[in-house]
């Protein structure tokens, strides 16, 4: 892990996704933080060690999911099919398929392994599997705050990582997408889905895949906004409309109410005619149920709880 100082920076952006708005100081006290997401090697061990499953190797209850067809209540997790030609952007289902049997082991599906990914970021982590993971190692998951105070590695206010240019030099900096997604992945940084952990370089607090590779959780629930203290209501009614947490569901699914947590980092299917995530101050919703083939998570241990 590695020691990041407290301290107070400027946090969201106001030049990109309205979600990331506005951008505010913030003060975070110190913590510790994992030098890497969390691998499969490392997710191995706690599996083995507590039998844990995961959410995405468990058939979906019916009484969650009002109105699913019988025939998709199974196993399985979302996993990245890229289409043969240019597709409706505004149509997520044209790249994402429901896999039975898609798992943290099997990531592309039930004929596929991790074989030779060990130090690969896990993925199809759901939010619970996530919590359980830190929990059994002494840690916590962190904040967004937290998180992208981490990602900026000291640089405040910049665009990116490692500064304000993308690919310096004409350096990948992380593993993002080149080409027009999601048909045309031109393979340019050399990773075509995940890569290893440690494959690009570490931004200025020494932390890998901060920027692309997986999306990567935290606890804050979504908001379509940073609220800061300016913005809160002087007066807040207790449980108003169920909180932060009811606050959270898809408004365009009003039937399946199901929350949603905060991610960050962007992962290897960011791309520049479509999803420019690939920065500290991006966020993107993700219901705590669902997993896919680019969301993994690292953990934090906060100030005075490391030995």
């Amino acid at each position: 892990m590695v020691w990041i100082p407290g301290g107070t920076f400027r946090m969201g952006s106001d030049k990109h996704y309205p979600e990331e708005a506005p951008a505010h100081r913030v003060r975070v006290d110190g913590f510790w933080i994992d030098r890497t997401p969390v691998t499969n090697w490392e997710f191995r061990k706690f599996v083995n060690a507590t039998g844990h499953i995961t959410f995405a190797e468990i058939p979906p209850d019916p009484k969650d999911y009002p109105g699913a067809l019988p025939h998709m209540l199974k196993a399985g997790s979302l996993v990245f099919t890229p289409p043969r030609h240019a597709v409706d952007l505004h149509d997520w289902s044209q790249w994402w398929n429901f896999k039975f049997g898609a798992n943290w082991r099997r990531p592309y599906g039930p004929r596929s392994s991790i074989s030779g990914l060990d130090e690969h970021p896990v993925v199809h982590i759901a939010y619970r599997d996530a919590e359980a993971y830190a929990k059994w190692a002494g840690k916590e998951l962190p904040t967004e705050a937290e998180w992208e105070f981490a990602a900026r590695g000291g640089l405040d206010g910049a665009e990116f990582a490692w500064g304000d240019e993308f690919a310096p030099g004409g350096k990948h900096m992380a593993n993002t997408w080149q080409g027009e997604f999601p048909h045309e992945n031109r393979v340019e940084d050399g990773c075509a889905r995940t890569s290893p952990v440690m494959a690009f370089p570490p931004n200025g607090h020494g932390l890998y895949d901060m920027i692309g590779n997986v999306w990567e959780w935290t606890t804050d629930w979504w908001s379509t906004k940073h609220e800061t203290e300016a913005t809160k209501p002087c007066c807040i009614p207790e449980n108003p409309r169920g909180g932060p947490e009811a606050a959270s569901y898809d408004p365009c699914q009003p039937q399946i109410r199901i929350p949603r947590k905060v991610l960050k980092g962007g992962s290897h299917l960011c791309a520049p005619n479509y999803c420019r995530r690939y920065r500290p101050a991006a966020r993107h919703a993700e219901p705590v149920d669902t997993s896919t083939s680019h969301v993994g998570f690292r953990c934090v241990i906060r100030e005075g709880r490391k030995s």
